[in-house]
């Protein structure tokens, strides 16, 4: 009897209950606060501003006119912003349906959220081939509190997460695909009586898949210009992934053939990415008050003068807002030296405030949302990256140095910058990774001599820390969700002195 229909159904059911998870906690009170928190006060108004004059316009006055219903302070003069413009359209679409009110710009930001748990866990599941520890990993992410308050704030970080997570979903499936064509391939020229392992070996033809990993990722690349340290990295791994499979099939000239073949790959990323890139700031150049708009024509003869006017203003201010990230030192009261990112020592309060109008059963009621993560979660997961090159080397088990390839990119990268002013939630891009690893830690825990074979022993301690993840999780909710509660058991919560 064919049983595929049952795991198949499995995966199913595993998604749609992750995602329940996930979209419960991420949506439920999403319009609260109802002011603009932390950053917020940028994107949000930032994204208005696209939608009525079709670029970023200055505001002027209070921050929070605008969570109040008041753009009296939009003007038309165009603002000096530093990111590029595919998480604000992504904002703004979420207010063109629901409105200019918190849950409005907060809407898209959770949907995509929501995504990058039910991504993940199917991630997950085809790397470790187990739908169980697809699904852990779906519930760690969907319970952690940096992935929970990073969707429930509009801010940038988590849209990048999304990409950067679809983006290797996109590599891991074409691998797959890949894999099961070359399979059939050479077992079709055998019967027709060819040797498919001479030379090159067989040509596989376009490669969607990966092109479309390369559009995705430069929309990540869009949204941050972190997101290129994810391009770059995938793209490697896919190269490297190819080599691998042609190798295996015992193909004659398996690097050579891989190498040649992936040129193609390497000049489609060449147009792709600036391609791609530059159709994101559409309306930059559909409207005439943007931000350094008519800089060329202000400024003849400078620049790159044999590009045209409209690339050589863009050009410039993308020089502008090089100048200003990488000059950003700016003391910050939660600023976070990176090296500290894995153990959340420095996480962000997003909100802090008192609530008068609600009993909480204490003399002082607050509201508070602060970005600390499940700490059973990152420090375990400190532990995984560990143990991956200790299976590495002890065991040459590749599949956690795979998964921690998204954890490096988007963490590695922040170390040189310590001086910056860059913060905890940055992380937020590498957390659908790091569950990955500590996920397939948590199986190699559990089945210690592969698939189908449980430690007892291990399987207990693996429940064990999943209900101790839950209990955390609820534990610090009220601290990612603002609930008001008593300002002693907020301050239960600070155990370490960086976190208040």
């Amino acid at each position: 009897m064919n049983w595929g229909w049952v795991f198949r159904w499995r995966v199913q059911l595993m998604a749609v209950g992750v995602g329940a998870l996930a979209a419960l906690l991420r949506f439920a009170n999403l319009g609260y606060p109802t002011k603009l928190v932390f950053d917020e006060v940028y994107y949000p108004r930032g994204a208005f501003s696209l939608l009525v004059y079709g670029y970023e316009g200055n505001w002027e006055g209070a921050d929070q006119a605008f969570a109040r219903g008041d753009y009296s302070g939009l003007s038309s003069e165009g603002d000096y912003v530093v990111h590029p413009m595919v998480g604000k359209l992504l904002i703004a679409a979420g207010m063109k349906i629901f409105g200019p009110t918190p849950f409005g710009w907060r809407f898209t930001e959770a949907l995509f959220g929501v995504a990058v748990v039910v991504i993940t866990a199917l991630i997950a599941r085809t790397m470790l081939r187990s739908t169980l520890f697809g699904g852990i990993a779906g519930v760690l992410l969907a319970v952690d509190g940096l992935a929970i308050t990073m969707s429930r704030t509009a801010l940038l970080d988590g849209f990048l997460a999304f990409f950067a997570v679809a983006g290797f979903g996109l590599i891991v499936w074409d691998r797959e695909r890949f894999r099961r064509r070359l399979g059939a391939t050479m077992a079709r020229l055998r019967d027709e009586g060819k040797d498919p392992t001479l030379g090159f070996g067989p040509d596989m033809g376009v490669r969607w898949m990966r092109l479309g990993a390369i559009v995705v990722l430069s929309l990540g690349l869009a949204t941050k210009w972190s997101g290129g340290y994810f391009l770059a990295a995938f793209m490697v791994l896919s190269v490297i992934w190819d080599i691998t499979a042609r190798r295996d099939a015992g193909i004659e000239h398996w690097l050579l053939g891989s190498v040649g073949r992936a040129i193609p790959t390497f000049f489609a990323t060449l147009v792709l990415t600036p391609a791609v890139y530059i159709a994101t700031w559409w309306n930059w150049f559909a409207t005439d008050g943007s931000y350094a708009r008519q800089w060329a024509e202000n400024h003849p003869g400078e620049g790159v003068t044999w590009l045209p006017e409209s690339l050589r203003s863009l050009l410039e201010y993308h020089r502008q807002m090089w100048d200003f990230h990488t000059g950003l030192t700016t003391p910050h009261d939660y600023q976070a030296n990176p090296w500290g990112w894995m153990l959340q020592l420095r996480p962000t309060a997003f909100h802090f405030t008192d609530v008068e109008d609600v009993d909480c059963g204490a003399d002082r009621c607050v509201s508070a949302i602060s970005s600390i993560g499940n700490v059973a979660i990152w420090w375990v997961g400190v532990a995984a990256l560990l143990f991956v090159f200790y299976r590495l080397i002890r065991h040459r088990d590749t599949t956690g140095l795979i998964l921690s390839i998204g954890v490096f990119a988007g963490w590695v990268p922040w170390l040189p910058y310590s001086y910056r002013t860059i913060f905890t939630f940055y992380s937020v891009v590498f957390i659908p990774f790091l569950v990955m690893v500590v996920a397939w830690m948590l199986q190699r825990i559990a089945q210690p001599d592969g698939p189908g074979t449980w430690s007892r022993w291990g399987t207990i301690a693996v429940g064990v820390y999943v209900g101790i993840v839950l209990i955390v999780a609820g534990y610090f909710w009220p601290l990612w969700s603002g609930d008001p509660i008593p300002y002693d058991y907020w301050r239960m919560h600070m155990r370490i002195d960086n976190w208040v």
